[in-house]
C-alpha cells in the first residue's frame, strides 16, 4: 500500500470546487488517478468549500447554552454551536464536552474547530462539519470520474479522542465507492476455526493512515492518495455503516 500526500492545494474557499482543486494538484504532482485508488480528503477543505464557517459574533446563545458553558469554562457562543449539531450531551468536564452528533457518531465539541480557520473583518469563525459527508464525498467522486475518467474511493475524515486511550486519531465521516466495513464472519484462521463477528472497520483504518501523512499542524497536505489496496466497488456505500446502533452499544 502507497500513501501519497498531495501537495500544493491552495487554502479552499467557501464556493470552491474540490474536485478541479485535487484534479489540478494531482497533475501538478505528476499522479494519474488508477483504478482501485482511494482519495482520503481532510473535512476541513469540505466543510471550507461548503460555506460551513459561522461567525461567533453572530451566534444567538440559549440559557442552556450559558449554562452549560458555565460548567465547562468554554464560550458560550462555541457551545451553542456545538448544541445546536447534536441531539445529545454524553459527558462534560472542564474544558470537554462530549456530544452525539446529528451524524450519529460520538465525537468532542461535535467536530466544531477553530484551528486554521480565518478570522473575517477581524471576528472569529468556527467551522462545523460538513452537514451531508456522504453526499459530499459521493458528489467529489463523481466530480473526478468526470475530470479525470476515474472514479476514486472517497474518505472523508476527521479527528477524534477514544475511551480509554490517550491522543486522537482519525476516523471517516464520510464514504463513497467502497464499503466501509470488512465483513469476515465465516471466514477460516488459521487452524481452520470460523470467525464468527469479526468485521474490519477499513474506513477508518485508511482514515489513520492518511492521516500521518497529512499531520495535524501547518503541514498542508489536506489530500492523501492511498494506492494498492484492493477493496470492491460499493455505489451505495455510507459512512453511517461504521456507527454502531444505539441498541447494540454497550457504552450509552
Amino acid at each position: 500500500m502507497q500513501l501519497i500526500g498531495i501537495t500544493g492545494l491552495p487554502m479552499v474557499k467557501a464556493g470552491d470546487d474540490v474536485a478541479a482543486l485535487i484534479a489540478d494538484a494531482l497533475q501538478a504532482n505528476n499522479l494519474r488517478l488508477q483504478a482501485g485508488d482511494i482519495l482520503v480528503v481532510a473535512q476541513k477543505i469540505i466543510s471550507k468549500s461548503e460555506n460551513r464557517f459561522r461567525v461567533l459574533d453572530d451566534v444567538v446563545i440559549s440559557d442552556a447554552a450559558r449554562t452549560l458553558a458555565e460548567e465547562v469554562g468554554k464560550d458560550p457562543r462555541l457551545i451553542q454551536l456545538i448544541l445546536d449539531e447534536s441531539v445529545r450531551v454524553v459527558r462534560k468536564r472542564k474544558g470537554v464536552v462530549i456530544v452525539e452528533h446529528t451524524l450519529g457518531f460520538v465525537q468532542a465539541n461535535a467536530g466544531i474547530d477553530q484551528s486554521n480557520v480565518e478570522t473575517v473583518n477581524g471576528k472569529a469563525q468556527a467551522l462545523l462539519l460538513p452537514e451531508n459527508p456522504d453526499a459530499s464525498a459521493a458528489q467529489l467522486r463523481s466530480a473526478l470520474r468526470e475530470r479525470c475518467g476515474v472514479a476514486p474511493g472517497v474518505i472523508i475524515n476527521d479527528s477524534t479522542g477514544r475511551p480509554w486511550r490517550n491522543g486522537i486519531t482519525s476516523f471517516a465521516i464520510g464514504v463513497s465507492g467502497f464499503k466501509p466495513v470488512q465483513d469476515c464472519i465465516g471466514r477460516k484462521d488459521l487452524f481452520g476455526r470460523a470467525l464468527e463477528v469479526t468485521q474490519v472497520a477499513v474506513a477508518d483504518e485508511l482514515a489513520c493512515a492518511a492521516s500521518t501523512v497529512m499531520g495535524q499542524a501547518n503541514e498542508s497536505i489536506p489530500v492523501v492518495l492511498v494506492r494498492g489496496v484492493s477493496l470492491p466497488v460499493d455505489e451505495q456505500a455510507s459512512g453511517r455503516e461504521l456507527v454502531r446502533p444505539a441498541h447494540e452499544d454497550l457504552f450509552r
